[in-house]
Parts: structure tokens; C-alpha cells; sequence
């Protein structure tokens, strides 16, 4: 067995980290099968902050820094969001998953 037999058994959204944070997290996840990926971002009203389309991607583990999707705390303006609750989402053709997240400044 290497390192490129190991493939994940589900999809996951993990926790982003660091967790509160400012002013940029990673939010890991892993893909049981390859997919087109989306992440959004979400304020406590509901509302769409942020639109992240990470492109197709291998099936496979997003779990480190280099891996994980990135967001740099801003809006899709390029203005930094305020301090509190965001919830992000991540999307593939046949998985949806969300998590909170907490800014503080």
C-alpha cells in the first residue's frame, strides 16, 4: 500500500481554521469521489457574502494550509467583512454541507 492508494470513504466539510479568526481562515475538506466545488460564504441574515468556485477537483483530502480553500475574510466587493457569525457551505454535484464560523477583529 503508498500514500496514493489512500482515498477518502466520504465527502467532509471540516472546521475551518483558526477558528475565530482574523483576518483569513482555511476551511478543509475532503472528497469521496471527483467533483466541481463551490464554497459560500453566508451572514446571520441569510444573505450571500461570498461566491468561492474552487473548479473541478480529484477526489482526494483538502485537510492541510496549501490544500484547504482559502478565504481572506472579504466579500465578493473585496471589502473585509464585519466582526461575528458567518456560515460557509460547500457544494458538489451530489453533497452539500455547512459550518459556522466566527470573525473577531
Amino acid at each position: 500500500m503508498t500514500v496514493g492508494d489512500v482515498h477518502p470513504a466520504a465527502t467532509i466539510l471540516g472546521q475551518n481554521f483558526p477558528n475565530p479568526f482574523n483576518p483569513e481562515t482555511w476551511i478543509p475538506y475532503q472528497l469521496e469521489k471527483s467533483s466541481d466545488v463551490a464554497l459560500q460564504i453566508y451572514d446571520m441574515s441569510g444573505s450571500i457574502v461570498r461566491t468561492i468556485d474552487l473548479g473541478f477537483k480529484s477526489r482526494g483530502f483538502y485537510m492541510t494550509r496549501s490544500t484547504a480553500a482559502y478565504w481572506d475574510g472579504r466579500n465578493n466587493m473585496g471589502e473585509q467583512v464585519a466582526s461575528g457569525v458567518y456560515f460557509y457551505s460547500l457544494q458538489t454535484s451530489d453533497f452539500s454541507a455547512t459550518r459556522k464560523m466566527l470573525i473577531l477583529k
